[in-house]
């Protein structure tokens, strides 16, 4: 559905957010997005307990015009602004307060500071007991490592997916997408609140929703567990069908250093390729005829295809693809997405509250 769609959906539902840098806010920005009222609170700044993604690449116009970071702006627009220091009382007794008509409340601690502070579970359920509260970490609430701090990086690590995302020489590639963070922190925890907030509008009790980041990446780490469990070993980093070991599925450099993305994986896709390039030898050397991932055949098919790529820039193989359906992408840079067609209606970052 279209952000304009989406709009209407949660209106009327009350979210408190308590969470600080990127999986807790996005997940509830996108509540936001679609119509839910969300009071992000955060402590003095003084005392540290303001949200950090304020001070993460401010920019000197951000300085100058006294605003918080385009990062924080972004991640927390249509929300409204509350401060509440909860080490203190009156603090604690404000959001209470607020947590006594609200629908879901959402926090990003380590396990066991809400109930050292006094609003654990238990208080806020015997409170409010339709309130869905949602715990976001990075190993849940009651694991052997709850007590650990961590990041993204760890997470991935701990869930079998850093280990994968490597190259055939075993160099691994640390993601400049936040895979814990937004997969297994933000949009499980979606997930997880809209499931347990339609129960409870369904006449049922508030529920506690335990994120762990790290556990809800491992479930989705779905094709590699499958693989683990079919044929007894851990799929070899870059020799597995979709890592690199088949030449249907993979990265080509290109001539001017760019790179051309080939996702011809079904057999149509990659015969429409061979036939596109002038290789009509390659059409049987496919997977689906027995060409066995990572096997010495398909390395060495694959270092043909890469020949092939080297000899034409991305641009040029661009156009050549365009017209050809065969699952061949170019590897677009950021900064390049909103002159290409298939992004002309994205929406922008817009600016957020102050």
């Amino acid at each position: 559905m279209s952000a304009a769609a989406d709009a209407g959906l949660l209106a009327g539902i009350t979210v408190l957010d308590l969470t600080r840098l990127l999986p807790g806010p996005l997940a509830t920005e996108h509540l936001a997005r679609m119509g839910a009222t969300v009071l992000k609170i955060e402590g003095p700044a003084a005392d540290g307990q303001d949200d950090g993604t304020r001070h993460m690449f401010v920019t000197r116009a951000d300085r100058e015009a006294g605003r918080p970071s385009l990062a924080f702006r972004a991640l927390n627009e249509g929300k409204q602004l509350r401060e509440i220091d909860l080490r203190s009382d009156a603090g604690r007794a404000a959001l209470l307060e607020l947590a006594r008509g609200a629908d879901l409340l959402v926090e990003g601690f380590r396990p066991g500071v809400m109930d050292k502070l006094g609003l654990g579970w238990e208080t806020l359920h015997a409170l409010n007991p339709k309130l869905v509260m949602c715990a976001i970490s990075g190993y849940g609430q009651r694991n052997a490592w709850s007590h650990r701090a961590g990041h993204d990086i760890n997470y991935i690590a701990m869930a079998g997916v850093l280990e994968q995302n490597a190259t055939v020489d075993g160099e691994l590639a640390v993601p400049n997408f936040q895979i814990g963070d937004l997969m297994g922190g933000a949009q499980a925890a979606v997930a997880g609140m809209l499931a347990a907030l339609l129960a409870a509008q369904r006449g049922g009790a508030g529920r506690l929703v335990d994120i762990s980041m790290t556990h809800e990446v491992y479930r989705h780490h779905a094709l590699a567990r499958i693989a683990l469990a079919a044929t007894g070993r851990t799929p070899a980093p870059g020799r597995d069908l979709l890592s690199g070991g088949a030449p249907c599925y993979g990265v080509y450099r290109c001539a001017d250093g760019r790179w051309m993305a080939v996702g011809a994986l079904e057999m149509k896709f990659w015969r429409a390729l061979c036939e596109a390039v002038d290789r009509a030898q390659w059409i049987e050397r496919h997977w689906t005829r027995g060409l066995v991932p990572g096997s010495p055949e398909a390395m060495a098919l694959r270092a043909e295809v890469a020949a092939l790529f080297a000899t034409r820039t991305m641009a040029q193989w661009a156009v050549l693809f365009e017209a050809v359906d065969a699952c061949v992408t170019p590897v677009l840079r950021l900064d390049e997405l909103q002159a290409h067609p298939v992004h002309a209606t994205s929406q922008p970052i817009a600016a957020a509250p102050r």
